[in-house]
């Protein structure tokens, strides 16, 4: 069951039934001497009774010794080393102030968003000089902010085309960071026969969400931290010809088995992937529709899942959402429901490699998905908007802004 508890955590209440605890310290005085006497008491009846109790004795106190020694560093202030893979399920957001939500849900800017839309919302098949100028209008944009900007170029086999180039764009915040959130899209558009097929919410909207997220939140984000922001757009997405595993998500297959064996050294000599350093990777895909409703998708992320659904809950009780229904039954984009989906997307590489994925597409598909009615025209930007608020309050406590 998905908790979603006030407005930016995600912990349950314990208070009630909660059991008395004792302190650690007083349990184990309490055993040693129950040791002690084991050890050292004689039985008149049995001498080999005496004999047993006197061993298991001597075990119990060399495993209160064991149990003690943590306990001892954690009362002497000493912190607990956690290995470097496991830091990212140890995370905890930042949490904000009325005020804080505020300013953040403020930072809206349509204007910016259709002017991004105005370039990047076009068929955009890859190969094409129409996807060529997309690719590098999103390099342009991130550079333009002051980020680092990577391509990982690579050629495949396709069925319509024959061998093509792909070029999966990545931005980095801070490209010294030790770890990263991020956040993903595929910037291609679907072939078709008639090549008209435009792709709005599939996926033009989320690249303009992404940069619009990082044009607006420029002053606030933090580039020297070391959980860092990620923005991926991933080339050739879609399939050519049908769906499979050979027809389809050529880039995010691409960059994750690239990134599966670059390996990188940490604190004492140990090499991990650059997988390892992806905290959560975060999919948008075919956003942009009016009333979308998103579920939790996968467990071990059902935490930062539920952190949406209260960001989502606090606008609302801020009334900061617009074209919003806030009347019985109230409306939520964000459910608090997960269920298994089963959906193929860019995430699947990074999955099958043990990333913890947020895939936040909406179910069921908008309507006129992967039809030629997924055009600007049909585009809700309140609703679009509405996301983006929820999206940048989302990044700033998972990074624990302090400016805002």
């Amino acid at each position: 069951m998905i908790l979603a508890v006030g407005a930016l955590t995600f912990e349950s209440d314990v208070r009630l039934n909660k059991p008395i605890a004792l302190p650690r310290g007083r349990i184990i005085a309490f055993f040693r001497a129950m040791v002690c006497m084991m050890c050292f008491v004689t039985c008149p009846v049995d001498a080999r009774l005496s004999r047993s109790m006197g061993a298991f004795g001597v075990a119990l106190y060399i495993l209160l010794a064991v149990i003690e020694s943590p306990c001892a560093a954690e009362q002497s202030g000493s912190p607990v080393e956690i290995p470097f893979t496991r830091e990212k399920y140890h995370h905890r957001p930042g949490s904000f102030t009325n005020e804080q939500i505020a300013t953040l849900s403020g930072l809206t800017n349509v204007t910016h968003m259709n002017e991004i839309l105005d370039n990047i919302c076009i068929v955009r098949i890859v190969g094409t000089l129409e996807h060529a100028h997309v690719r590098e209008y999103i390099k342009e944009s991130m550079r333009s902010l002051g980020w680092t900007v990577e391509s990982d170029l690579f050629q495949a086999d396709t069925p319509v085309f024959g061998r093509l180039q792909f070029e999966n764009v990545i931005a980095k915040l801070n490209p010294n960071a030790k770890r990263y959130l991020a956040l993903a899209c595929h910037y291609d558009s679907k072939y078709t026969r008639e090549r008209d097929f435009i792709g709005a919410t599939d996926s033009a909207v989320p690249c303009a969400q992404m940069i619009n997220l990082a044009t607006v939140m420029d002053k606030y984000l933090d580039r020297q931290q070391d959980v860092s922001l990620m923005l991926i757009f991933f080339d050739g997405e879609e399939a050519f010809e049908e769906w499979g595993p050979n027809d389809s998500i050529y880039g995010a297959k691409h960059l994750a088995s690239a990134w599966h064996s670059k390996k990188t050294a940490y604190g004492r000599g140990n090499h991990f992937s650059e997988l390892d350093r992806m905290d959560i990777l975060v999919l948008l895909d075919l956003l942009g529709a009016p009333d979308p409703t998103f579920y939790n998708y996968f467990k071990n992320t059902e935490k930062w899942y539920s952190l949406l659904v209260s960001i989502e809950k606090k606008l609302a009780q801020t009334r900061k959402l617009e074209s919003y229904s806030y009347n019985k039954p109230e409306q939520r984009y964000f459910q608090p429901y997960s269920f298994e989906a089963h959906i193929e997307d860019d995430h699947i590489p990074f999955l099958r490699k043990n990333v913890p994925i947020l895939h936040i597409i909406p179910s069921p598909f908008p309507p006129f998905w992967h039809k030629s009615g997924d055009n600007r025209h049909n585009i809700d930007m309140k609703t679009t908007e509405n996301i983006n608020k929820i999206l940048r309050i989302f990044v700033a406590s998972y990074l624990n802004l302090q400016t805002v």
